[in-house]
């Protein structure tokens, strides 16, 4: 339950200091704001770039250095999570990041190029969505990938290196998808299930693949639960997000027994979300040690450019569900996903970027070793074209556990975990809402103006908020709807020191963004910080010497 006590404003001797240290006028009220227009004049923009491209990035920091791999045989390393350099890219024999993956045996057998026994749909190699977990067990690296013919014909594989930057040996087959009566004998499927059973369960009349209500084999990520057993999930439209467990000591999947009751099934693992062939895909469960939770992230929409594609989340105390959203609900087999999951992030603009992000997705998640909280994406931009490259953003858990992702892309950025003064937090604000539709709209900002006394203003617009004493936690309220977070100073991607908030509820991620006045220094901000331990010393009835 959160802490309901707020921020106490103090008057009289504490705001005489105040005026000393910081040389701002004090007024006895507050205006109430009358001019509500956007304008973005007198704000630098600019671009940043991640210096690759590469697409459903996958995180893994190894000794220092982070690490993202992605489709098309693609990976990256940098310092920073701003600056990446390429290890590897596209489909060649020399790509170091494998040993010689596209002139293995059987790598391809079933799917993945135009000799396969289901080709490709278009005659290429289709390698696709890695992910790379360090196997405690064995001191090794290992990489779980898919080869990929059609929308649902797929095959999970997985290789192996002593190194995280590779190059990786491809080991084995895990998981088919896509078979037929026709195909079905070039899978491991009848080891686990017979054929009547497949036929049953798997075929649907007219010898198809009963892509509904099981998966395609993509997308895998690996995971250590909180008891240290490795999982895999995995799954992309079609049946929807699927688990499995995995065998440590071999890194081969552990096939359940089937529980019906319980989504079960004997051969693919148990379903987490969705189904019906609803949008749903690139699925990435992380545990939280500090809220004791396990989140699991998906992306909606379609990955093109104006495809809606967006990032969700859901949580669950226990490793294999149920998975729910703020509203304590997920999407089953038919449900409109869209009416479901913490929505993050999807198309967005905010001052001091150049153009918009859009499509925003398939991301992975990690805490560093210093305890921040990281949410890495690739992002296509509002040009008229498909290029993307990836993003890193620091995150936080409001008090209610749900993260809040920051507006801009991490440079370094440290919240105050002991709050910040009223005068930083209060202001004017450029706020996004993106809602929870999928669609190609871009969010646009509103402003927002925060009242020192608790009030907020915009057009047609009126609402409260408040910040918890002696924290980084925020409230917001306003629409009849109210928004959990944080305030976080950090820099625009143009390098401009900004006030950010950003807040989750009802399933929609609130975000918003500050500019301090021009003549407002940063010794002016630090001394507003000094009057914070001025309030304090004073409410506790000590003498302060001056």
């Amino acid at each position: 339950m959160r802490k309901q006590s707020k921020i106490i404003f103090y008057a009289g001797i504490v705001l005489g200091v105040a005026a000393v240290l910081t040389g701002v006028a004090l007024s006895g009220g507050e205006k109430i704001p009358k001019d509500f227009t956007v304008s973005y004049d007198g704000i630098k923009t600019a671009d940043i770039t991640a210096g690759v491209s590469v697409h459903d990035p996958s995180v893994l920091e190894a000794d220092g250095t982070y690490y993202i791999f992605g489709s098309h045989m693609s990976g990256a390393s940098s310092e920073d999570l701003r600056n990446w350099t390429s290890i590897g890219d596209g489909y060649t024999q020399s790509n170091p990041i494998f040993d010689d993956l596209l002139g293995t045996e059987h790598v391809f057998d079933y799917t993945g190029s135009r000799d396969s026994v289901i080709p490709t749909d278009d005659g290429t190699y289709h390698v696709w969505a890695p992910d790379v977990v360090y196997n405690r067990a064995q001191d090794l690296y290992y990489m779980y990938f898919c080869t990929s013919s059609t929308w649902n014909a797929s095959n999970l594989c997985y290789a192996v290196s002593d190194k995280p930057e590779g190059p990786y040996t491809w080991k084995g087959a895990l998981i088919y998808s896509g078979f037929t009566k026709d195909t079905i004998e070039a899978t491991d499927v009848l080891d686990y299930v017979d054929i009547d059973y497949a036929k049953k369960n798997y075929i649907m009349a007219g010898n198809k693949y009963n892509y509904e209500k099981y998966p395609n084999a993509i997308d895998p990520t690996v995971f250590y639960d909180a008891d240290g057993k490795m999982w895999m999930v995995y799954g992309s439209w079609s049946g929807g997000i699927f688990l499995l467990e995995i065998d440590e000591k071999t890194g081969l999947v552990i096939h359940p027994k089937e529980d019906e009751k319980n989504g079960v099934d004997p051969y693919f693992g148990k379903r987490l979300l969705g189904g019906g062939h609803k949008s749903i895909e690139g699925p990435y469960i992380l545990y939280d040690e500090e809220s004791g939770y396990y989140y699991l992230f998906v992306s909606y929409g379609s990955l093109t450019r104006e495809g809606g594609y967006q990032m969700r989340v859901f949580r669950s105390k226990t490793v294999d569900g149920e998975y729910v959203d703020m509203n304590g609900a997920y999407p089953g087999m038919w449900d409109n996903n869209a009416a479901y999951g913490l929505k993050l992030s999807g198309n967005y603009y905010l001052p001091g970027l150049n153009k918009a992000y859009m499509a925003t997705g398939h991301n992975s998640a990690f805490v560093d070793e210093d305890r921040k909280k990281y949410i890495v994406y690739h992002t296509r931009f509002d040009n008229g074209q498909e290029y993307h490259e990836p993003r890193v953003h620091q995150y936080f858990l409001n008090q209610d556990g749900w993260p809040c992702m920051l507006p801009y892309a991490t440079d370094g950025e440290t919240i105050a975990e002991s709050g910040y003064d009223i005068s930083e937090v209060a202001g004017t604000y450029y706020v996004i809402n993106q809602g929870t539709a999928i669609s190609a709209r871009i969010a646009q900002p509103v402003k927002l103006v925060l009242m020192e006394n608790g009030k907020v203003y915009g057009e047609n617009l009126e609402g409260i908020w408040s910040m918890e004493q002696g924290t980084c936690y925020m409230t917001i309220t306003y629409g009849e709807k109210e928004y959990n977070g944080v305030f976080c100073q950090m820099k625009d991607e143009a390098g401009t020191d900004v006030m950010t908030f950003s807040a989750a509820g009802a399933d929609e991620s609130v975000w918003g963004v500050k500019y301090f006045e021009k003549n407002e220094s940063k010794d002016v901000r630090n001394g507003r910080r000094s009057i914070k331990y001025l309030q304090r010393t004073l409410s506790h009835g000590n003498v302060v010497r001056i």
